[in-house]
């Protein structure tokens, strides 16, 4: 009897997740919802995060096989969902993908977003590792990249941006990578590069083992937070969470830490664990000084309850002060030595997920931060998220990062309230609105104290083959801002448009128009079996103040993300194409220009057009 309810079950699911919008089942469209998503465009690593979203795509999480820090690597799914997911696989495997429709707390939209990461495989235990296996079954991928960028402002120079990078990878367990890059302009002295090593569960009670380039993150961030972070964002669900523990860091801009980290675990039951986690960071932060960063934390969890106690030390070998002193910069961080210490808590369980944290960070006065929030499901269909937080104006911490209307947090305090509703078929409703204050001055803002406010509301309707959306802004910081954004999407067989139309209005107004094109020869219902994709860009825009400039994402090549802050009158337009050679070879090339309009140029001492061109070439094994 048991069996034939669950095939009935089974049954209805796989109908209803039939029916579903084909939007959001791409990687491509995934990340570009994400970009979307992010109302913050200077807050995201776009670079990290597109190379984890393809390391599993390439690799995809086996859901009765996995971990809750596995499945956080996925961050628009909520602590609740990560848990849901476990419990489910937990109780009866999972047999197929659309018994994720029965988990209460995942919605349709995020099932589609999920169902590109994961796969139903076999339960199997930990298993010792051999050298010989690892190197004969890895995965290696090797990258080479050279752009030719704003080749009409490079008179006499050299307008060449050149990466390399190399990927080695063993089951998540072995990770390896190498990765270096010269800057448009720059010379051989100006090179960078970086490199890292992440090794998972090779030992008894050795959880993680990380070293060269890397990141750490715990809590809610106010003492150590990942590079990789959306800041405000659509997505509720991102709303106080962040990827917690150790792990490598891919990219060679400089960020992150440098350095070795290990965590050791102790676990007595799937449900009851303690970790304790060491790392030391050495960096270069100009020609003569060095910053030396020393870190612990203890992770204690049990059942649905989290509690980590963090506390770091860092030591410069000179003093350090703002580059110039100013009103804004009064209250950052002077001297030699510094202490952070924070404690943190997390409980999630059925209708609810509440977390905390609160910090302090030596200064001449000892700063104090807080941060409070909770995500509650009060219906099916329905999330809302509600958070406060409190940064004293003594509190500077430039490793961390918290939910902020500020990319360095301190002397902030406000609340937050978002939503997201998705009660009605075909219909998705999300915003949110938020209030701060600042009690002294801040940088770009004429006055203090300043109190301000963002609130932001959008409509999405959604078909089985097309959708439509409107969004719309104010926010209050220093001036008042007003936006809106409506766009329309459409895909059939191997072809996909987007009209995407943009307006605001900070004292003048600013207008942008856009078309995407897009075909995939290699789509199931393409009538031509070719290993080619093309993307196709047309754009006008009138923003002729750089207040006004308008953020729109761009298809580019593998890894690499372009958000260009489009302002002035003129149009822009690109084609981005993908060749897969052959299955282990592929050819990405872009190009892309910018016309401006010729007075609005010679007023601002412009030149006419913009030209890029970016060539990447990957080899996979």
């Amino acid at each position: 009897m048991k069996r034939t309810v669950l095939s009935i079950l089974l049954v209805l699911c796989t109908w209803s997740l039939g029916t579903l919008p084909t939007f959001g089942q791409s990687l491509d469209a995934i990340i570009l919802d994400i970009y979307n998503a992010a109302t913050e465009i200077g807050e995201v690593d776009y670079e990290q995060l597109q190379t984890d979203l393809y390391a599993l795509h390439d690799a995809p999480i086996n859901l009765n096989n996995t971990s809750d820090e596995e499945l956080q690597q996925l961050y628009f799914l909520s602590p609740q969902q990560i848990d849901d997911i476990l419990a489910y696989a937990d109780r009866h495997p999972f047999q197929s993908l659309y018994e994720l429709r029965m988990i209460a707390s995942l919605a349709d939209y995020e099932i589609r977003d999920l169902l590109p990461f994961v796969r139903i495989g076999t339960r199997t235990p930990e298993q010792n590792i051999y050298a010989r296996e690892v190197f004969a079954y890895a995965n290696h991928e090797l990258i080479a990249r050279i752009d030719a960028r704003d080749i009409e402002s490079f008179s006499g120079s050299d307008p060449m941006y050149i990466q390399a990078r190399y990927r080695f990878d063993y089951q998540r367990k072995v990770t390896f990578g190498a990765q270096l890059r010269r800057p448009a302009g720059g010379g051989a002295q100006e090179l960078q590069y970086g490199a890292y090593i992440q090794l998972r569960d090779i030992a008894p009670h050795l959880h993680t083992v990380v070293g060269g380039n890397f990141q750490a993150s715990f809590g809610q961030g106010l003492v150590l937070a990942p590079v990789f972070h959306t800041g405000k964002s659509m997505y509720i669900q991102s709303v106080g969470q962040s990827r917690e523990g150790l792990r490598y860091y891919s990219s060679a801009d400089g960020e992150g830490l440098h350095g070795v980290g290990a965590t050791l675990r102790w676990e007595w039951t799937k449900k009851t664990r303690l970790d304790a986690t060491v790392l030391y960071s050495m960096r270069r932060t100009n020609d003569s000084t060095w910053h030396h960063l020393v870190g612990a934390n203890l992770t204690l969890r049990h059942n649905r309850l989290q509690l980590q106690l963090t506390a770091i030390e860092n030591i410069w070998t000179d003093s350090i002060r703002p580059y110039r002193d100013a009103a804004y910069n009064q209250h950052y961080f002077r001297g030699r030595n510094q202490a952070v210490i924070g404690a943190s808590a997390r409980y999630n369980h059925g209708w609810f997920d509440a977390f905390a944290e609160v910090a302090t960070a030596q200064n001449r006065h000892w700063g104090f931060a807080a941060l409070v929030g909770s995500r509650f499901y009060p219906a099916s269909g329905v999330s809302l998220v509600a958070l406060y937080r409190y940064y004293s104006p003594w509190f500077d911490n430039s490793l961390g990062y918290a939910f902020s209307e500020t990319s360095r947090i301190g002397d902030e305090n406000g609340g937050y309230v978002g939503f997201d509703i998705t009660r009605w078929r075909n219909w998705r409703l999300l915003g949110y609105g938020d209030v701060f204050y600042f009690s002294g001055p801040k940088y770009g803002l004429p006055q203090s104290p300043t109190i301000g406010y963002d609130a932001m509301a959008e409509a999405r309707y959604i078909r089985q083959d097309w959708r439509i959306g409107l969004r719309l802004r104010a926010r209050k910081k220093g001036e008042s801002t007003c936006s809106a954004r409506a766009q329309f999407d459409w895909a059939q067989g191997g072809w996909s448009l987007r009209t995407t139309a943009d307006a605001n209005y900070v004292q003048s107004y600013g207008v942008s128009l856009a078309q995407d094109i897009a075909y995939d020869f290699q789509s199931p219902m393409s009538n031509y079996q070719i290993p080619l994709s093309i993307r196709l860009r047309l754009q006008g825009f009138d923003a002729r103040e750089w207040a006004n400039r308008i953020y729109l994402y761009e298809h580019d090549v593998l890894y690499a993300f372009s958000i260009p802050a489009v302002y002035g009158l003129g149009g822009r337009a690109y084609i981005c194409l993908r060749w897969q050679i052959i299955p282990q070879l592929a050819l990405y090339f872009r190009l892309s220009e910018t016309v401006y309009a010729k007075q609005w140029a010679a007023e601002h001492n412009r030149s006419i057009t913009r030209t890029d061109v970016h060539l990447l070439l990957r080899a996979k094994l």
